[in-house]
């Protein structure tokens, strides 16, 4: 297979805390797999709730065939399972989005300047955690698709806003060949969806142990397993 790179982002959807929480054991979920699979991990932005879940996080991830592998895993993923904050044991139902966007390394896109807004800000680390006093991470809003990207990975304020147009670039190419092979919508413009539950493409059903992806109707009944990063079965099944 050919070294290929990814930028590779989560973020949480519907279900307040527990999308969140979600949203961290699927990232946990895919750096085990990435372990296995000897690929290179960058965390570039992360934004974490008080009780350590995720609201936000943009990785770039390397390795052999890390795209043809993982394409596929772009889309809505939905949980259902009794949250660690339900006091009542009711099970709730909840999602999280992923979005698998190849790397170029000069995709050739023009960005006008006044269609950003910029801001810069203080980086802060896991559940909230301040790990800068200087404002060196970056925040980009390009005005006309409305798409926000942030890095807070480097020390210098300039080497951040340098990755952060780098992957914004890389966002903006990605929708452009999507509308021109005709296979986006308004919806899914920024290829993460609303988070609606019924955009879903996978659900983790905990109480029955089952992981199902709606796009082909097949169900893996080795739910902790596949939590664990025992991805193969599953990627595998894209392949046939």
């Amino acid at each position: 297979m050919v070294k290929q790179s990814i930028y590779f982002e989560i973020r949480a959807g519907v279900g307040g805390e527990e999308a969140a929480l979600f949203a961290r054991d699927l990232w946990n979920m895919y750096t085990k797999y990435f372990d296995k699979k000897g690929f290179k991990v960058k965390v570039l932005d992360e934004n974490y709730t008080d009780l350590g879940g995720i609201k936000t996080l943009i990785a770039e991830v390397s390795g052999e065939g890390v795209y043809d592998l993982l394409k596929q895993e772009a889309g809505v993923h939905r949980v259902q399972r009794i949250p660690i904050t339900e006091k009542s044991g009711r099970i709730h139902t909840s999602t999280a989005s992923i979005a698998i966007i190849p790397k170029l390394s000069a995709p050739p896109i023009q960005i006008r300047e006044s269609d950003l807004e910029i801001e810069f800000f203080r980086a802060g680390g896991p559940g909230g955690q301040n790990v800068n006093k200087v404002e060196t991470a970056v925040r980009i809003l390009h005005k006309p698709t409305g798409i926000i990207v942030s890095c807070q990975t480097e020390r210098s304020q300039q080497r951040n806003r340098e990755i952060a147009l780098e992957i914004l670039k890389n966002k903006l190419w990605e929708l452009e060949q999507q509308k021109i092979s005709g296979t986006i919508t308004e919806e899914r413009r920024k290829q993460i969806g609303f988070q609606e539950r019924s955009e879903k493409i996978r659900t983790y059903n905990f109480p029955q142990n089952r992981v199902t992806d709606h796009r082909i109707n097949k169900s893996w009944y080795n739910l902790d397993e596949i939590m664990e990063g025992k991805l193969d079965k599953i990627i595998e099944a894209f392949k046939k």
